[in-house]
């Protein structure tokens, strides 16, 4: 690490909280302004995944009571986007459990995403696996506009949270999409035992990868996972390092997403002048989430807010 990094990742995590957010709120101004980026997810394909991720209920490896389900057809995938344009979402997100798709899904994913294009007029994501450039070049071709894909954690970390396939897979995915002209969503999750410099780790390297949007998650401890007797991120841990990312990677969209309401919950406002300027609406992939009313009205204040 070189010495202004080093100096860089002491003032971050030394600084007063306060003056912190005052610092990365200055940031979103200057190099986002007042843009707020809402999402909405539909869990396509649910459960039964051979992966061993510690954080995740859906790994068929762990015990927790999560739906069950093969990939949803061209119909239901449709009939999810013209929804998530209804709430008000920008942008749709079709996820996947598992770590890859057959061709034939791919094919599926490519025409459900070609139908929304033509009919419903919302920009669409994909977050499917890790994928060949081919396969992602037919996802673009079809109108997918970004593709996400988390690193999770740190390099160093990763090993202790996933060992069924590596970091570097992950890596080559992202790499894969840019090259094919998608925009990428790569962020992860905090709050699973990663060191302070983990979280400062996986910023710079997200800051290198070049990512367009950077989802944060805050673990939700799930029963039936490895994870699910971890103690819940504090509040001022989670605010600081939403800062930390704002400070770190700029004028890129930081999403707050799992763990909003379950963690930061009477806080979720403070989130968003440290930084963060983007959320999922209309809940999770396992995980409930606020109801809309609720999302509208933390929307309402964010703006009122960035605009005092």
């Amino acid at each position: 690490m070189s010495t202004a990094i080093k100096d860089n990742t002491e003032t971050l995590l030394n600084a007063p909280l306060e003056e912190l957010i005052s610092r990365a709120n200055k940031v979103r101004k200057k190099f986002i302004g007042n843009k707020l980026e809402l999402c909405n997810i539909l869990n396509a394909r649910s459960g039964l995944c051979p992966e061993d991720c510690k954080f995740c209920a859906q790994s068929a490896r762990h015990h927790a009571d999560v739906p069950t389900y093969p990939l949803k057809g061209e119909k239901e995938i449709i009939e999810a986007a013209q929804k998530a344009k209804a709430i008000g979402a920008e942008k749709f997100g079709i996820v996947t459990s598992g770590n890859r798709l057959t061709d034939r899904e791919v094919n599926v994913v490519a025409q459900a995403i070609s139908e929304i294009k033509d009919r419903i007029g919302i920009a669409v994501c994909a977050s499917l696996g890790a994928m060949e450039k081919s396969q992602l070049q037919l996802l673009k071709e079809a109108g997918l506009s970004r593709y996400h894909h988390n690193i999770e954690t740190s390099r160093r970390f990763y090993p202790h949270i996933v060992s069924t396939h590596s970091f570097d897979e992950r890596v080559n995915t992202i790499n894969s999409a840019k090259q094919v002209g998608l925009e990428v969503c790569s962020g992860g999750i905090i709050g699973m035992g990663e060191t302070w410099q983990d979280r400062i780790d996986m910023a710079y390297t997200l800051k290198d990868l070049d990512v367009d949007s950077v989802p944060l998650n805050i673990l939700i401890p799930i029963m039936g996972t490895p994870l699910e007797f971890a103690t819940p991120l504090s509040v001022d841990d989670a605010i600081r390092t939403i800062c930390i990312f704002r400070i770190i990677l700029k004028d890129k969209i930081i999403k707050i997403a799992a763990g909003r309401e379950a963690i930061l919950k009477d806080s979720q406002l403070n989130a968003f002048i440290a930084g963060a300027n983007g959320m999922l609406i209309g809940g999770y992939l396992t995980v409930k989430g606020a109801n809309l009313d609720a999302d509208y009205a933390l929307v309402k204040e964010i703006k009122k807010v960035w605009t005092e």
